[in-house]
């Protein structure tokens, strides 16, 4: 009897979708609003199951259970697995490695989404040549791509990608490769100009300062200055003495003190 069937179908993310018994639909789970059957009630003993606003968290294996109580001992079973197709979402790209001249980069890309498995490629944009096969490993699984013994032409935008059945996405990252050496070098260079420019720095300031010294006006005492024709203190002056002819006696020349004195002892004659 047809109002005596019942039909149930059941994901295995979601232990039951909906029910069908006695000409009744009973949607149940979180996909109540968006599964129901083709044709409503079955017929010809046909029950398709429709969803609608699709998602990828709809994908797993699908069971639809059937009996004709009260017949319970012959159960009728049908396992049906759906995939939903998803293109790839944009991936991401990064690097990881020493980044310098005949070391080696491991460039990676990845999608969060996309059914199937999308696969990568990796490709150099410009007009610079790709890396040859023996510098270069590529996983189109994991969008791995290993660069080796690098060099300064490795530098350039490398291109990643994603691709499945239902569409494609990219992104880029941009390769610096450095040169030890030159770093060195320059180092050396920049540390022997400002040697220079330190020795400069320090002539100037000893020539400046040698000018100041010789431009300072000399010092002169403050108190009593000392004569060339001044005589010692505790030393007396020797006065020579001549003698004269005529009396037989010696004779002393005046001393300073005496002419002085004697000038002032004359009379002023007007």
């Amino acid at each position: 009897m047809p109002g005596r069937k019942r039909c149930g179908c059941v994901s295995s993310a979601f232990p039951q979708i909906l029910y069908f018994t006695s000409g009744h639909l009973y949607p149940t789970g979180s996909m109540a609003k968006r599964a129901s059957l083709l044709q409503n009630p079955p017929t010809a003993g046909v029950a398709t199951l429709k969803l609608t606003d699709v998602r990828p968290s709809d994908t797993g294996t699908y069971l639809c259970h059937v009996n004709n109580p009260p017949d319970f001992y012959t159960n009728g079973l049908g396992l049906i697995n759906l995939t939903v197709l998803v293109p790839p979402s944009s991936p991401l790209c990064s690097q990881t490695g020493q980044i310098s001249v005949g070391g080696s980069a491991a460039l990676r890309c990845s999608s969060s989404e996309g059914a199937p498995r999308p696969v990568y490629n990796w490709a150099r944009l410009g007009s610079s040549p790709t890396p040859s096969a023996g510098s270069m490993m590529q996983d189109e699984v994991s969008g791995q791509l290993i660069l080796s013994n690098l060099s300064l032409a490795s530098s350039g935008t490398y291109r990643c990608v994603a691709t499945n059945q239902m569409g494609s996405a990219s992104c880029e990252l941009t390769l610096s490769v450095t040169d030890p050496s030159k770093g060195r070098v320059a180092g050396a260079v920049i540390g022997a100009l400002l040697g220079v420019l330190f020795l400069s720095i320090a002539a100037f300031c000893l020539i400046r300062f040698q000018k100041d010294r010789r431009k300072r006006p000399t010092e002169t005492y403050g108190g009593s200055d000392l004569r060339e024709d001044a005589m010692a203190p505790g030393l007396s002056e020797q006065i020579p003495v001549r003698a004269d002819s005529s009396s037989g006696l010696l004779e002393r020349p005046p001393s300073a003190s005496t002419v002085s004195t004697t000038k002032a002892k004359l009379p002023m004659v007007v």
